[in-house]
């Protein structure tokens, strides 16, 4: 039986081959130890973008001081980030290094979500009970009221406080000026008032992004105009109901199977609320108008209107 063919490679080519990968290894040994390092790519040019507020000049000194320890082939970003977490208003910060010498970095820094207010002193916060001490504040924000033994330096701690906070820091940005405050109310849990807007009924400050993209959803329908409170304590079921609407069908996630609703304050449990025109199938009256009377159309005229009864004035 004849023997497999073996492809021999030349003993000059073999001893080539392995001199470049020697090579190569030495050099990639050489940058990783010197040459990243060395004082031709060390980082003499620092452009810092993105703080405000009265904390600016002294954090962006502290980051260009940590960027100087790094060069353009070696940031140290451990170093940077750890000089961002001694102030509470930078979220984070994007570093960009251009070589030979230069680096850029870019701030963001955390976005207030409520105020915290005691007496006459207010100060921001973020979502996350980060205090932002110092941060310009241009927009309105909702108001979280605390006693003045609780006012904190940096990071709020666990507790009713952060529990409001947190609600609120999960408003969506374009809604957050139309809060006007978060409150704990008894059995209704965390509630957030809007300006010239019904009352949001959060209860326990937990699936808080469920709860306001129901709320978004809710406020977005016209049905819910003139709502005086929208229930989201089960945030796949959120009730309006109140002044101007009495009660009002939920608005269902879309792919919900299960047509069950939970009562709305002052129904019977099991009971699904009805729109005010389909309320025993009868159409609520307008001023004027007696108990059953249908309206006319807009452009009709009253079509088989009641003949008056004896003894009484058309």
């Amino acid at each position: 039986m004849p023997g497999r063919a073996v492809l021999a490679v030349p003993a000059r080519l073999r001893r080539r081959l392995l001199a470049l990968a020697v090579m190569a290894g030495l050099l990639f040994a050489l940058y990783m130890l010197v040459l990243r390092d060395v004082g031709l790519v060390a980082v003499d040019k620092v452009a810092v973008s993105g703080l405000t507020g009265k904390d600016a000049g002294r954090a962006a000194t502290a980051l260009e001081g940590a960027a100087r320890e790094s060069t353009t082939l070696h940031v140290d970003h451990a170093a940077i980030d750890d000089v961002a977490a001694r102030f509470p208003t930078i979220e984070s910060v994007e570093v960009e290094a251009r070589f030979p010498k230069g680096m850029r970095l870019t701030v963001t820094e955390q976005r207030p979500a409520a105020m915290l207010v005691v007496g006459a002193r207010r100060i921001p916060v973020a979502g996350d009970g980060s205090v932002l001490t110092g941060l310009p504040v241009k927009a309105s924000l909702p108001e979280v009221k605390i006693k003045a033994g609780e006012v904190p330096s940096k990071q709020l701690t666990p507790g009713g406080t952060l529990e409001a906070v947190r609600v609120a820091g999960g408003a969506p940005a374009a809604l957050t000026p139309t809060l006007q405050d978060v409150a704990r109310r008894g059995a209704k849990g965390w509630v957030v008032q809007i300006e010239d807007g019904p009352l949001l009924i959060f209860g326990p400050a937990a699936e808080v992004a469920e709860k306001w993209a129901a709320a978004t959803r809710v406020l977005a329908d016209r049905d819910a105009a003139g709502a005086d409170y929208i229930d989201l304590r089960i945030p796949g079921r959120p009730a309006a109901g109140g002044l101007g609407v009495q009660t009002m069908e939920p608005v269902v996630p879309a792919g919900s199977e299960d047509g069950a609703t939970p009562a709305l304050p002052g129904q019977n449990a099991g009971a699904r609320p009805a729109l005010p025109s389909q309320r025993g199938g009868a159409t609520p009256p307008l001023p004027g108008q007696g108990a059953g009377a249908t309206p006319p159309l807009p452009g009709q005229g009253s079509t088989s209107p009641s003949a008056p009864a004896e003894g009484q004035q058309p």
